[in-house]
Protein backbone atom coordinates (compact mmCIF):
# COMPACT_ATOMS: atom_id res chain seq x y z
CA UNK A 1 0.00 0.00 0.00
CA UNK A 2 1.37 3.67 -0.89
CA UNK A 3 2.40 6.06 1.79
CA UNK A 4 -0.48 8.75 0.68
CA UNK A 5 -3.01 5.47 0.95
CA UNK A 6 -1.85 4.45 4.22
CA UNK A 7 -2.28 7.57 5.92
CA UNK A 8 -6.21 7.75 5.53
CA UNK A 9 -6.56 3.91 5.45
CA UNK A 10 -7.73 3.92 9.51
CA UNK A 11 -10.08 6.59 9.06
CA UNK A 12 -11.72 4.94 5.56
CA UNK A 13 -11.57 1.57 6.77
CA UNK A 14 -13.75 1.91 9.84
CA UNK A 15 -15.97 3.81 8.18
CA UNK A 16 -16.19 1.60 5.07
CA UNK A 17 -17.16 -1.29 7.79
CA UNK A 18 -19.46 0.90 9.36
CA UNK A 19 -21.56 1.31 6.02
CA UNK A 20 -21.30 -2.70 5.42
CA UNK A 21 -22.74 -3.28 8.98
CA UNK A 22 -25.68 -0.91 8.17
CA UNK A 23 -26.34 -3.07 5.37
CA UNK A 24 -26.50 -6.52 7.53
CA UNK A 25 -28.31 -5.35 9.98
CA UNK A 26 -30.72 -7.71 10.07
CA UNK A 27 -28.02 -10.28 11.16
CA UNK A 28 -26.28 -9.66 14.62
CA UNK A 29 -23.90 -12.48 14.19
CA UNK A 30 -23.02 -10.50 10.75
CA UNK A 31 -22.80 -7.29 12.49
CA UNK A 32 -20.07 -8.25 15.17
CA UNK A 33 -18.02 -10.36 12.46
CA UNK A 34 -18.20 -6.69 10.62
CA UNK A 35 -16.93 -5.22 13.80
CA UNK A 36 -14.34 -7.59 14.54
CA UNK A 37 -12.89 -7.78 11.00
CA UNK A 38 -13.06 -3.87 10.45
CA UNK A 39 -10.96 -3.00 13.61
CA UNK A 40 -8.96 -5.53 13.15
CA UNK A 41 -7.96 -4.08 9.52
CA UNK A 42 -7.76 -0.69 11.16
CA UNK A 43 -5.38 -2.16 13.51
CA UNK A 44 -2.98 -3.46 10.97
CA UNK A 45 -3.46 -0.40 8.97
CA UNK A 46 -2.24 1.87 11.59
CA UNK A 47 0.49 -0.46 12.63
CA UNK A 48 1.76 -0.42 9.02
CA UNK A 49 1.40 3.27 9.16
CA UNK A 50 3.48 3.63 12.15
CA UNK A 51 6.39 1.59 10.96
CA UNK A 52 6.18 3.82 7.85
CA UNK A 53 6.15 6.86 9.57
CA UNK A 54 9.09 5.30 11.94
CA UNK A 55 11.01 4.58 9.18
CA UNK A 56 10.40 7.17 6.33
CA UNK A 57 9.74 10.16 8.67
CA UNK A 58 6.13 12.41 8.29
CA UNK A 59 3.82 11.42 5.27
CA UNK A 60 1.45 14.31 4.80
CA UNK A 61 -1.29 13.43 1.86
CA UNK A 62 -3.96 16.21 0.06
CA UNK A 63 -6.64 14.47 -1.04
CA UNK A 64 -8.04 15.07 -4.71
CA UNK A 65 -4.90 16.60 -5.68
CA UNK A 66 -5.05 19.91 -4.73
CA UNK A 67 -1.91 21.20 -3.21
CA UNK A 68 -1.49 22.24 0.33
CA UNK A 69 -2.89 24.61 2.60
CA UNK A 70 -5.97 24.46 -0.60
CA UNK A 71 -6.76 20.59 -0.37
CA UNK A 72 -7.71 18.30 2.55
CA UNK A 73 -5.03 17.25 4.31
CA UNK A 74 -4.16 14.12 6.08
CA UNK A 75 -0.84 14.08 8.09
CA UNK A 76 1.11 11.29 10.15
CA UNK A 77 3.38 12.38 12.12
CA UNK A 78 5.00 9.76 15.09
CA UNK A 79 2.40 11.47 17.58
CA UNK A 80 -0.80 10.49 14.84
CA UNK A 81 0.72 7.46 14.33
CA UNK A 82 1.28 6.08 17.63
CA UNK A 83 -2.73 7.47 18.65
CA UNK A 84 -4.00 5.95 15.84
CA UNK A 85 -2.56 2.58 16.64
CA UNK A 86 -4.21 3.04 20.31
CA UNK A 87 -7.29 3.94 19.01
CA UNK A 88 -7.57 0.52 16.76
CA UNK A 89 -6.08 -1.40 19.56
CA UNK A 90 -9.17 0.08 21.72
CA UNK A 91 -11.51 -0.29 19.09
CA UNK A 92 -10.60 -3.92 18.24
CA UNK A 93 -10.94 -4.66 21.75
CA UNK A 94 -14.33 -3.20 22.92
CA UNK A 95 -15.19 -5.54 19.60
CA UNK A 96 -14.11 -8.43 21.24
CA UNK A 97 -15.60 -7.86 24.60
CA UNK A 98 -19.23 -6.40 23.39
CA UNK A 99 -20.94 -9.61 22.93
CA UNK A 100 -20.78 -10.24 27.16
CA UNK A 101 -21.31 -6.85 27.20
CA UNK A 102 -24.16 -5.44 24.81
CA UNK A 103 -27.67 -6.76 24.57
CA UNK A 104 -28.83 -8.20 21.54
CA UNK A 105 -31.66 -5.70 21.33
CA UNK A 106 -29.01 -3.05 21.32
CA UNK A 107 -26.90 -4.76 19.17
CA UNK A 108 -29.87 -4.95 16.38
CA UNK A 109 -30.48 -0.90 17.11
CA UNK A 110 -27.19 -0.31 15.31
CA UNK A 111 -24.78 -0.35 17.99
CA UNK A 112 -22.04 -1.88 15.71
CA UNK A 113 -22.68 0.54 13.25
CA UNK A 114 -22.11 3.59 15.94
CA UNK A 115 -18.95 1.56 16.90
CA UNK A 116 -17.27 1.52 13.80
CA UNK A 117 -18.30 5.41 13.04
CA UNK A 118 -16.78 6.48 16.49
CA UNK A 119 -13.48 4.85 15.59
CA UNK A 120 -13.30 6.27 12.14
CA UNK A 121 -13.63 9.64 13.79
CA UNK A 122 -10.92 9.04 16.31
CA UNK A 123 -8.50 8.24 13.84
CA UNK A 124 -9.68 10.77 11.25
CA UNK A 125 -9.06 13.63 14.56
CA UNK A 126 -5.48 11.84 14.80
CA UNK A 127 -4.66 12.16 11.60
CA UNK A 128 -6.53 15.00 9.91
CA UNK A 129 -4.05 18.17 8.99
CA UNK A 130 -6.82 20.75 8.90
CA UNK A 131 -8.26 22.30 11.93
CA UNK A 132 -11.99 22.31 10.07
CA UNK A 133 -11.64 18.86 9.67
CA UNK A 134 -10.73 18.48 12.98
CA UNK A 135 -13.90 20.04 13.93
CA UNK A 136 -15.98 17.78 11.70
CA UNK A 137 -14.01 14.33 13.38
CA UNK A 138 -14.94 15.95 16.51
CA UNK A 139 -19.05 16.40 15.60
CA UNK A 140 -18.57 12.53 14.04
CA UNK A 141 -17.27 11.42 17.17
CA UNK A 142 -19.61 13.52 19.87
CA UNK A 143 -23.04 12.19 17.61
CA UNK A 144 -22.10 8.76 17.76
CA UNK A 145 -21.15 8.53 21.35
CA UNK A 146 -24.37 10.71 21.81
CA UNK A 147 -26.61 7.64 20.55
CA UNK A 148 -24.31 4.78 22.28
CA UNK A 149 -24.53 6.55 25.96
CA UNK A 150 -28.48 6.95 25.13
CA UNK A 151 -28.78 3.24 23.61
CA UNK A 152 -31.24 1.27 25.66
CA UNK A 153 -33.05 4.44 26.78
CA UNK A 154 -32.62 3.70 30.62
CA UNK A 155 -33.18 6.97 33.01
CA UNK A 156 -29.62 7.51 34.47
CA UNK A 157 -28.59 7.37 30.50
CA UNK A 158 -30.35 9.77 29.41
CA UNK A 159 -29.58 11.77 32.50
CA UNK A 160 -26.10 11.13 31.79
CA UNK A 161 -26.59 11.99 28.01
CA UNK A 162 -28.08 15.58 28.29
CA UNK A 163 -25.21 16.40 30.71
CA UNK A 164 -22.32 15.13 28.12
CA UNK A 165 -24.38 16.39 25.08
CA UNK A 166 -24.38 19.64 27.08
CA UNK A 167 -21.05 20.54 27.73
CA UNK A 168 -19.47 18.87 24.69
CA UNK A 169 -21.81 20.73 22.45
CA UNK A 170 -20.02 24.00 24.11
CA UNK A 171 -17.04 23.06 23.66
CA UNK A 172 -18.40 22.12 19.64
CA UNK A 173 -19.21 26.01 19.62
CA UNK A 174 -16.20 27.50 21.21
CA UNK A 175 -14.30 25.11 18.93
CA UNK A 176 -16.16 26.54 15.99
CA UNK A 177 -15.54 30.17 17.05
CA UNK A 178 -12.01 29.85 17.49
CA UNK A 179 -11.49 28.29 14.11
CA UNK A 180 -13.16 31.06 12.66
CA UNK A 181 -11.54 33.99 14.80
CA UNK A 182 -8.10 32.19 13.31
CA UNK A 183 -9.24 31.80 10.20
CA UNK A 184 -9.92 35.91 10.20
CA UNK A 185 -6.64 36.10 11.49
CA UNK A 186 -4.91 34.64 9.32
CA UNK A 187 -7.04 33.31 5.94
CA UNK A 188 -6.11 29.28 6.67
CA UNK A 189 -7.36 26.35 8.12
CA UNK A 190 -4.19 24.05 7.50
CA UNK A 191 -2.38 23.49 10.67
CA UNK A 192 1.26 23.61 9.39
CA UNK A 193 0.61 26.60 7.26
CA UNK A 194 -0.98 28.03 10.43
CA UNK A 195 1.88 27.55 12.41
CA UNK A 196 3.71 29.80 9.42
CA UNK A 197 1.37 32.37 9.50
CA UNK A 198 0.04 32.56 12.99
CA UNK A 199 4.28 32.82 13.72
CA UNK A 200 4.46 35.96 11.17
CA UNK A 201 1.26 38.20 12.85
CA UNK A 202 2.08 40.90 14.85
CA UNK A 203 -1.41 40.91 16.41
CA UNK A 204 0.39 38.84 19.87
CA UNK A 205 -2.81 39.65 21.92
CA UNK A 206 -5.59 38.30 19.52
CA UNK A 207 -3.66 35.16 18.85
CA UNK A 208 -3.41 34.86 22.76
CA UNK A 209 -6.87 35.38 22.81
CA UNK A 210 -7.79 32.94 20.54
CA UNK A 211 -5.29 30.43 21.86
CA UNK A 212 -7.19 31.04 25.32
CA UNK A 213 -10.85 29.75 23.06
CA UNK A 214 -9.05 26.73 22.04
CA UNK A 215 -7.51 25.68 25.47
CA UNK A 216 -10.85 25.73 26.99
CA UNK A 217 -12.63 24.00 24.16
CA UNK A 218 -10.28 21.28 24.01
CA UNK A 219 -9.70 21.12 27.87
CA UNK A 220 -13.56 20.65 27.82
CA UNK A 221 -13.70 17.67 25.33
CA UNK A 222 -10.39 16.43 26.90
CA UNK A 223 -12.41 16.68 31.00
CA UNK A 224 -9.61 18.98 32.20
CA UNK A 225 -10.70 21.31 35.47
CA UNK A 226 -13.01 23.19 35.59
CA UNK A 227 -15.40 21.88 33.20
CA UNK A 228 -15.14 18.03 33.64
CA UNK A 229 -18.18 17.23 35.87
CA UNK A 230 -19.80 15.85 32.48
CA UNK A 231 -17.84 13.00 32.33
CA UNK A 232 -18.09 11.40 36.46
CA UNK A 233 -21.69 11.77 35.71
CA UNK A 234 -22.40 10.24 32.37
CA UNK A 235 -19.66 7.49 31.85
CA UNK A 236 -20.94 5.00 34.69
CA UNK A 237 -24.47 5.00 32.83
CA UNK A 238 -23.96 3.06 29.70
CA UNK A 239 -23.55 -0.70 28.71
CA UNK A 240 -19.51 -1.65 29.90
CA UNK A 241 -18.31 -1.66 26.46
CA UNK A 242 -19.96 1.83 25.81
CA UNK A 243 -17.87 2.90 29.27
CA UNK A 244 -14.55 1.08 28.35
CA UNK A 245 -14.63 3.23 25.49
CA UNK A 246 -15.74 5.99 26.23
CA UNK A 247 -13.21 6.02 28.47
CA UNK A 248 -9.87 4.88 26.49
CA UNK A 249 -10.42 6.99 23.70
CA UNK A 250 -12.45 9.88 23.87
CA UNK A 251 -10.77 12.24 26.62
CA UNK A 252 -7.97 11.37 24.94
CA UNK A 253 -8.87 12.91 21.31
CA UNK A 254 -9.00 16.30 23.15
CA UNK A 255 -5.20 15.67 24.77
CA UNK A 256 -4.41 14.95 21.57
CA UNK A 257 -6.09 18.35 20.34
CA UNK A 258 -4.34 20.40 22.62
CA UNK A 259 -0.78 18.74 22.03
CA UNK A 260 -0.83 19.42 18.05
CA UNK A 261 -2.57 22.95 18.51
CA UNK A 262 0.21 24.03 21.60
CA UNK A 263 3.31 22.62 19.65
CA UNK A 264 2.59 23.35 16.65
CA UNK A 265 0.17 26.47 16.39
CA UNK A 266 0.20 28.56 19.83
CA UNK A 267 3.46 28.64 20.78
CA UNK A 268 4.40 32.55 20.84
CA UNK A 269 3.76 33.47 24.27
CA UNK A 270 4.44 30.08 26.16
CA UNK A 271 5.08 31.79 29.25
CA UNK A 272 1.08 32.38 29.32
CA UNK A 273 -0.52 29.66 27.74
CA UNK A 274 1.31 26.78 28.84
CA UNK A 275 1.17 28.12 32.42
CA UNK A 276 -2.54 28.22 32.36
CA UNK A 277 -2.37 24.70 30.98
CA UNK A 278 0.65 23.78 33.43
CA UNK A 279 -2.15 24.99 36.40
CA UNK A 280 -5.20 23.15 35.09
CA UNK A 281 -3.15 20.84 35.05
CA UNK A 282 -2.06 20.64 39.08
CA UNK A 283 -5.99 21.41 39.76
CA UNK A 284 -7.07 18.70 37.25
CA UNK A 285 -5.11 16.17 39.08
CA UNK A 286 -6.38 17.11 42.12
CA UNK A 287 -9.78 17.66 42.09
CA UNK A 288 -10.18 14.09 40.00
CA UNK A 289 -8.25 12.03 42.69
CA UNK A 290 -10.26 13.66 45.54
CA UNK A 291 -13.18 12.91 43.60
CA UNK A 292 -13.06 9.54 43.37
CA UNK A 293 -11.60 8.46 46.52
CA UNK A 294 -15.14 9.90 47.65
CA UNK A 295 -17.09 7.27 45.83
CA UNK A 296 -18.40 4.06 46.47
CA UNK A 297 -19.15 2.81 43.28
CA UNK A 298 -16.33 0.96 40.92
CA UNK A 299 -17.38 2.99 37.76
CA UNK A 300 -17.58 6.14 39.46
CA UNK A 301 -14.41 5.85 41.04
CA UNK A 302 -13.04 4.99 37.66
CA UNK A 303 -14.26 8.05 35.90
CA UNK A 304 -13.00 10.93 38.21
CA UNK A 305 -9.64 8.56 37.69
CA UNK A 306 -10.08 9.97 34.04
CA UNK A 307 -10.00 13.02 35.36
CA UNK A 308 -7.04 12.94 37.42
CA UNK A 309 -5.38 11.58 35.10
CA UNK A 310 -5.48 13.88 31.95
CA UNK A 311 -4.24 16.12 34.71
CA UNK A 312 -0.59 14.55 34.47
CA UNK A 313 -1.07 14.31 30.49
CA UNK A 314 -1.57 18.48 30.66
CA UNK A 315 1.48 18.16 33.01
CA UNK A 316 3.66 17.54 30.47
CA UNK A 317 2.30 19.86 27.41
CA UNK A 318 2.24 22.67 30.52
CA UNK A 319 5.76 22.20 31.26
CA UNK A 320 6.77 22.08 27.33
CA UNK A 321 10.36 20.39 27.18
CA UNK A 322 10.95 17.56 25.40
CA UNK A 323 11.42 15.47 28.23
CA UNK A 324 7.85 16.28 29.23
CA UNK A 325 6.04 16.16 26.26
CA UNK A 326 8.04 12.46 25.93
CA UNK A 327 6.31 12.04 29.01
CA UNK A 328 2.93 12.76 27.96
CA UNK A 329 2.91 11.03 25.22
CA UNK A 330 4.19 8.15 27.12
CA UNK A 331 1.55 8.46 29.58
CA UNK A 332 -1.13 8.29 26.63
CA UNK A 333 0.25 4.86 25.51
CA UNK A 334 -0.14 3.35 28.86
CA UNK A 335 -3.63 5.23 30.23
CA UNK A 336 -5.52 4.40 27.05
CA UNK A 337 -5.00 0.85 27.44
CA UNK A 338 -4.96 0.58 31.05
CA UNK A 339 -8.18 2.49 31.60
CA UNK A 340 -9.99 0.86 29.11
CA UNK A 341 -8.67 -2.66 30.81
CA UNK A 342 -10.18 -1.30 34.12
CA UNK A 343 -13.43 -0.42 33.03
CA UNK A 344 -13.93 -3.84 30.94
CA UNK A 345 -13.29 -5.70 34.42
CA UNK A 346 -15.62 -3.48 36.08
CA UNK A 347 -18.62 -4.63 33.27
CA UNK A 348 -17.29 -7.98 34.04
CA UNK A 349 -17.84 -7.49 38.01
CA UNK A 350 -21.11 -6.30 37.37
CA UNK A 351 -22.01 -8.94 34.91
CA UNK A 352 -21.08 -11.46 37.78
CA UNK A 353 -22.81 -9.66 40.81
CA UNK A 354 -25.30 -7.51 39.06
CA UNK A 355 -24.11 -4.16 40.71
CA UNK A 356 -21.00 -1.94 41.17
CA UNK A 357 -21.59 -0.74 44.63
CA UNK A 358 -18.24 -1.59 46.82
CA UNK A 359 -20.76 -2.34 49.57
CA UNK A 360 -22.54 -4.93 47.74
CA UNK A 361 -19.27 -7.01 46.09
CA UNK A 362 -16.67 -9.02 47.69
CA UNK A 363 -14.90 -12.29 47.18
CA UNK A 364 -14.58 -12.30 43.54
CA UNK A 365 -10.50 -13.28 44.03
CA UNK A 366 -11.41 -16.83 45.22
CA UNK A 367 -14.05 -16.79 42.74
CA UNK A 368 -12.43 -15.44 39.34
CA UNK A 369 -8.81 -15.48 40.48
CA UNK A 370 -8.14 -14.61 36.77
CA UNK A 371 -10.08 -12.10 36.89
CA UNK A 372 -8.37 -10.42 40.27
CA UNK A 373 -5.14 -10.55 38.40
CA UNK A 374 -6.71 -8.74 35.23
CA UNK A 375 -7.34 -5.90 37.78
CA UNK A 376 -4.25 -5.71 39.62
CA UNK A 377 -2.34 -5.19 37.14
CA UNK A 378 -3.98 -1.89 35.34
CA UNK A 379 -4.87 -1.03 39.06
CA UNK A 380 -1.37 -0.83 39.98
CA UNK A 381 -0.01 0.41 36.64
CA UNK A 382 -2.33 3.44 37.00
CA UNK A 383 -1.11 4.19 40.76
CA UNK A 384 2.21 3.96 39.23
CA UNK A 385 3.79 1.09 40.97
CA UNK A 386 7.53 -0.56 39.04
CA UNK A 387 7.84 -2.07 36.99
CA UNK A 388 4.80 -1.31 35.27
CA UNK A 389 3.84 1.09 32.53
CA UNK A 390 2.30 3.75 34.79
CA UNK A 391 5.48 4.00 36.91
CA UNK A 392 7.62 5.08 33.77
CA UNK A 393 5.11 7.69 32.72
CA UNK A 394 5.10 9.23 36.34
CA UNK A 395 8.84 9.13 36.15
CA UNK A 396 9.45 10.99 32.85
CA UNK A 397 7.06 13.82 33.99
CA UNK A 398 8.49 13.81 37.76
CA UNK A 399 11.84 14.44 35.96
CA UNK A 400 10.79 16.77 33.72
CA UNK A 401 9.00 18.90 36.73
CA UNK A 402 12.08 18.79 38.52
CA UNK A 403 14.10 19.66 35.72
CA UNK A 404 12.12 22.91 35.33
CA UNK A 405 11.87 23.18 38.68
CA UNK A 406 8.16 23.67 39.26
CA UNK A 407 8.30 21.67 42.39
CA UNK A 408 4.82 22.10 43.59
CA UNK A 409 3.64 20.92 40.53
CA UNK A 410 5.70 17.71 41.05
CA UNK A 411 4.66 17.98 44.77
CA UNK A 412 0.71 17.43 43.32
CA UNK A 413 1.86 14.77 41.05
CA UNK A 414 3.24 12.69 44.08
CA UNK A 415 0.68 13.11 46.12
CA UNK A 416 -2.02 12.89 43.59
CA UNK A 417 -0.26 9.39 42.90
CA UNK A 418 -0.34 7.93 46.76
CA UNK A 419 -4.04 8.99 46.44
CA UNK A 420 -4.69 7.10 43.40
CA UNK A 421 -3.10 3.93 44.95
CA UNK A 422 -5.84 4.58 47.96
CA UNK A 423 -8.54 4.09 45.22
CA UNK A 424 -7.54 1.01 43.75
CA UNK A 425 -6.99 -0.77 47.11
CA UNK A 426 -9.92 -0.33 48.15
CA UNK A 427 -11.70 -1.29 45.08
CA UNK A 428 -9.02 -4.64 45.62
CA UNK A 429 -10.33 -4.97 49.17
CA UNK A 430 -14.15 -4.32 48.62
CA UNK A 431 -14.51 -6.21 45.36
CA UNK A 432 -11.64 -9.39 45.78
CA UNK A 433 -10.48 -9.86 49.13
CA UNK A 434 -13.14 -9.23 51.24
CA UNK A 435 -16.07 -12.41 51.91
CA UNK A 436 -18.86 -11.85 49.93
CA UNK A 437 -22.08 -10.06 51.80
CA UNK A 438 -24.85 -12.39 53.38
CA UNK A 439 -26.50 -12.95 52.28
CA UNK A 440 -25.42 -11.73 48.69
CA UNK A 441 -26.75 -8.87 47.05
CA UNK A 442 -29.67 -9.34 44.96
CA UNK A 443 -28.85 -8.27 41.21
CA UNK A 444 -30.36 -5.17 39.89
CA UNK A 445 -31.67 -7.23 37.12
CA UNK A 446 -30.06 -5.16 34.42
CA UNK A 447 -27.75 -7.70 33.15
CA UNK A 448 -30.34 -10.46 33.20
CA UNK A 449 -32.98 -8.43 31.26
CA UNK A 450 -30.82 -7.48 28.41
CA UNK A 451 -30.19 -10.87 26.90
CA UNK A 452 -26.77 -10.94 27.26
CA UNK A 453 -24.63 -13.47 26.32
CA UNK A 454 -23.76 -15.89 29.36
CA UNK A 455 -20.54 -17.02 27.44
CA UNK A 456 -17.43 -14.92 29.29
CA UNK A 457 -14.90 -16.35 27.67
CA UNK A 458 -14.44 -13.58 25.02
CA UNK A 459 -14.36 -10.93 27.58
CA UNK A 460 -11.97 -12.38 30.18
CA UNK A 461 -9.90 -12.88 26.80
CA UNK A 462 -9.85 -9.42 26.51
CA UNK A 463 -8.67 -7.96 29.90
CA UNK A 464 -6.09 -11.02 30.23
CA UNK A 465 -4.74 -9.74 26.25
CA UNK A 466 -4.62 -5.77 27.79
CA UNK A 467 -3.13 -6.76 30.96
CA UNK A 468 -0.13 -8.07 28.94
CA UNK A 469 -0.32 -5.43 26.75
CA UNK A 470 0.25 -3.26 30.15
CA UNK A 471 3.18 -6.16 31.66
CA UNK A 472 4.49 -5.54 28.31
CA UNK A 473 5.10 -1.33 28.14
CA UNK A 474 6.37 -1.71 31.29
CA UNK A 475 9.14 -4.08 31.20
CA UNK A 476 9.59 -3.18 27.53
CA UNK A 477 10.02 0.61 28.03
CA UNK A 478 12.86 1.32 26.20
CA UNK A 479 11.81 1.14 22.77
CA UNK A 480 8.61 2.65 23.49
CA UNK A 481 10.08 5.42 25.28
CA UNK A 482 12.87 6.00 22.70
CA UNK A 483 9.74 6.20 19.91
CA UNK A 484 7.63 8.40 22.59
CA UNK A 485 11.12 10.56 22.56
CA UNK A 486 11.15 11.27 18.93
CA UNK A 487 7.86 11.85 18.68
CA UNK A 488 8.42 14.70 21.50
CA UNK A 489 11.33 15.87 19.33
CA UNK A 490 8.77 16.64 16.46
CA UNK A 491 6.84 18.19 18.60
CA UNK A 492 9.09 19.89 20.28
CA UNK A 493 10.61 21.34 16.59
CA UNK A 494 7.49 21.30 14.18
CA UNK A 495 9.71 22.32 10.91
CA UNK A 496 9.77 18.50 9.56
CA UNK A 497 5.83 18.13 9.71
CA UNK A 498 5.60 21.95 8.37
CA UNK A 499 7.86 20.83 5.42
CA UNK A 500 5.96 17.27 4.64
CA UNK A 501 2.91 19.04 4.61
CA UNK A 502 3.55 22.21 2.54
CA UNK A 503 7.13 21.39 0.66
CA UNK A 504 8.55 24.45 -1.31
CA UNK A 505 5.15 26.52 -0.16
Amino acid sequence: MSPDLLVVAPFVVPLGAAVLALGTSRSVAAQRAVSLAGTAVTLVCAGLLLAEVSYRGVIATSIGGWPAPFGIAFVADLLAAIMAVLGAIVGLAIAVYSPASVGHQQERFGYHPLLLVLVAGVEGAFLTGDLFNLYVCFEILLMASFVLLALGGQRAQLEGSIKYVTLNLLSSILFLTGTGLLYGLTGSLNMADLAVRVAALDARGPVTAVAVIFAVAFGIKAGAFPLFFWLPASYHTPPPAVAALFAGLLTKVGVYALLRVFTLIFVGDPGFTHGLILWAAVLTMISGVLGAAAQHDVRRILSFHIVSQIGYMLMGLGLFTRLALAGTVFYLVHHIVVKTNLFLVAGIMRRLRGTEELADLGGLYRERPWLAIGFLVPALSLAGIPPLSGFWAKLLLVKAGLDSREYVVVAAALAVGLLTLFSMTKIWAEAFWKAPPDPPAASDGRGEATGLDSNLAPAFATVAGLALVTVWIGLGAGPILELCSRAATQLVDPSVYITAVLGGH
